[in-house]
């Protein structure tokens, strides 16, 4: 082959790469959780059309609500699909009938993305404790039931986990597990198999904990300069502190090579401390504007986020806080916030 010609290749191969990064990069890393703990929303068919009416390319939902996964099938909107907490004992052995009626019967005209395993799961509290030795055999299982079909490698299995599993989050360089035993085979199970670590991230939470010390225009993305110094690296929201105690944690459990993909955030707009229109619209818009830069620890690595949640759910248990955090108003489908956009 003359120089020519070789070189011709190599400029091809190259802009092909960098098309398909483009084009990658140009999905955006935003995607809306959809919680349907309410009353009141609309029809699962309703719900993916607004979704591709608002360019919304990625939606979470927490268990396989198979109207959801038929209404999604040619959408083009990628999935994260819930395994919820209470059928993890079900799927210890074998989840080769659970991949076989919720992922084979709609992959890949449904696109899922990842199977988050559980949900908020913690080895500590009286709630979820019960479900710890239950979340990595059922990542096991399902992992298996999906070679069994070649489809490892284009859907990942991880669990969704929160901040509440840390300690020595200050500063985040500190932060490790709170329970080795627990994440640690967790975290190497997702380096071998080359999946990310999904996160609840929640300033929200950490603010309204912690009001004496955390301002709020620290968790709101608005503080007018570097509020946390660690070494090198300077802090100035909090969703960035909590994102990277979570890479610290992670690389002391031996996940050097694990990413974090934020499966959850969002801040209220009723029900609670500092919970109104205004704070919550501040916080969504910053947010979306700002997980493409990344963090002090990684920065330029965009953050792949999910916002929580679609619609106010107007059963959902717990503090009045929880009911609040819909983009939108499900009885007129109107936008809480303006301006607000999906495309980051």
């Amino acid at each position: 082959m003359s120089s020519v010609s070789s070189l011709l290749c190599f400029l091809i191969i190259f802009f092909a790469a960098v098309s398909g990064v483009l084009c990658q990069s140009n999905q955006g890393t935003i995607g809306v959780c959809n919680g349907r703990v309410g009353g009141n929303l609309p029809p699962e068919k309703d719900v993916v059309e607004f979704y591709k009416t608002n360019g919304i390319k990625r939606m979470r939902i927490y268990d396989p609500n198979q109207a959801t996964l038929t209404a999604l099938q040619n959408s083009g909107i990628e999935l994260m699909l819930g395994v919820p907490n209470v059928d993890l004992q079900s799927l210890q052995t074998d989840a080769t009938t659970w991949v076989n009626a919720n992922v084979r019967a709609h992959f890949p005209s449904t696109k899922i993305r990842y199977i988050a395993v559980g949900n908020e799961v913690d080895p500590e509290n009286p709630e979820t404790q019960i479900y710890a030795p239950l979340v990595l055999p059922a990542m096991q299982s399902i992992y298996r039931a999906l070679t069994l079909f070649n489809l490892q490698d284009q859907i990942k299995v991880s669990t969704a986990t929160f901040s509440a599993v840390l300690t020595d989050t200050y500063p985040p360089s500190k932060a490790t597990f709170k329970s080795n035993s627990f994440m640690e085979p967790i975290v190497k199970f997702l380096a071998q198999t080359r999946s990310p670590l999904l996160a609840n991230i929640y300033p929200y939470f950490g603010y309204i904990g912690d009001a004496e010390n955390i301002q709020l225009p620290y968790a709101l993305f608005t503080a007018a300069g570097v509020v946390v110094q660690d070494g090198g690296y300077g802090y100035r929201n909090l969703f960035d502190a909590m994102v990277d105690a979570m890479y610290s944690a992670t690389e002391k459990a031996g996940g050097g090579s694990v990413e974090i993909v934020v499966s959850e955030s969002g801040w209220p707009s009723d029900g609670g401390v500092a919970a109104t229109v205004e704070n919550a619209g501040v916080y969504y818009r910053n947010l979306i504007g700002h997980v493409n830069k990344g963090t002090p620890k990684k920065p330029g690595k965009a953050i792949e986020t999910y916002l929580f949640a679609m619609f106010d759910e107007n059963q959902k248990p717990g503090a009045e806080s929880e009911q609040h955090f819909g983009l939108f108003n499900p009885d007129n489908m109107q936008l809480k916030y303006q301006p607000l956009s999906f495309n980051n």
